[in-house]
């Protein structure tokens, strides 16, 4: 089969091209590299059935050539990262829905699959953990740019299900919550490499607020099977689905988690949030996927644990 990556040379999507072309397939990824890198997908580039282009989803003419030559779209372009999206927010608002709607228009008229990576985000303030793909979403004032990955994130996700009732695209919708592994770095405020990076070097480990926020960090090969998974799965379209682990941990215990795997004696560091972002910066308390649907739909469980992405992680940055 010949698939299609839309930010084909990022984090996640150079370990989607991996597992896609273990299994046979024919891949095309696109990447503008304005995060992607192209040392994620160096390895990738002698193989015959990996094909790179640089360049955006915002030119229709290039999407409407790779979209024509692939059965399958996975569609992971987008601006990412807490410091990306406080820095360029009409960045953020373009690319995530004018280039979105670019892909699913030009699906539409071959009626390709397009599996949507959306995120944990679209829950916004909502404190009823875990969450279930059905919660509402509470977001914070239109002043808070903060909250402009979540709305654009949920628009995504409104047009690609209107898409599916109105015109019979076959789309499936994935929600990512916090994915780490190797390659991922954290110029964009990712915080697991962030504190490795700290750590290694033997700088503070800056933790933004008080650290008692909860997150559950998900390794990136887990993310990756379970969304070609419900590719395969006639029965996901149309479907949203949260991807993520059940493994609950705080900033506070994860900055302990990083020095003491890293052999570390750095200092843990408070920063307010409203000198780490902007003022008046709002953050999610607790981010908590409800993993029933998607294990009911392809068994999906997460396999690797926190300890061992964490692991993965310094060995990258050692290297």
């Amino acid at each position: 089969m010949k698939v299609l990556i839309t930010g084909g040379a990022g984090f996640i999507g150079s370990h989607l091209a991996e597992k896609l072309l273990e299994q046979g397939h024919h891949v095309f990824a696109v990447d503008n590299l304005s995060t992607g890198k192209l040392e994620n997908i160096v390895h990738l580039r002698g193989n015959p059935e990996f094909e790179f282009f640089a360049g955006t989803i915002m030119d229709e003419i290039l999407m409407a050539e790779m979209i024509s030559q692939c059965e399958t779209i996975f569609h992971l372009a987008a601006a990412v990262g807490v410091r990306l999206i406080i820095d360029k927010p009409v960045d953020t608002i373009e690319t995530n829905i004018m280039g979105s709607e670019i892909v699913l228009k030009l699906a539409n008229r071959r009626k390709r699959k397009v599996i949507i990576t959306s995120t944990s985000e679209v829950y916004g303030k909502n404190e009823q953990v875990p969450f279930k793909e059905s919660d509402d979403s509470v977001y914070g004032p239109t002043v808070k740019s903060r909250w402009s990955y979540a709305c654009s994130k949920a628009i995504d996700e409104f047009l690609a299900l209107a898409y599916y009732r109105e015109k019979k695209l076959p789309v499936v919708i994935v929600r990512l919550f916090n994915t780490i592994g190797a390659r991922q770095t954290g110029e964009y405020g990712m915080v697991v490499p962030t504190f490795v990076k700290q750590a290694l070097m033997g700088h503070p480990l800056t933790v933004f607020g008080d650290g008692s926020q909860s997150r559950c960090f998900t390794n990136v090969r887990d993310v990756v099977r379970a969304m070609v998974s419900l590719a395969e799965n006639p029965e996901a379209v149309g479907q949203v689905y949260n991807i993520g682990s059940s493994e609950v941990i705080t900033i506070n215990d994860l900055a302990c988690r990083v020095k003491e795997l890293c052999g570390s004696k750095s200092e843990i560091q408070y920063i307010p949030y409203d000198k780490a972002f902007e003022a008046g910066f709002e953050d999610m308390y607790q981010r908590v996927p409800d993993l029933l649907k998607i294990h009911d739909a392809i068994g999906y469980k997460p396999m690797i644990s926190l300890d061992q992405s964490i692991q993965e992680i310094i060995e990258y940055y050692k290297r």
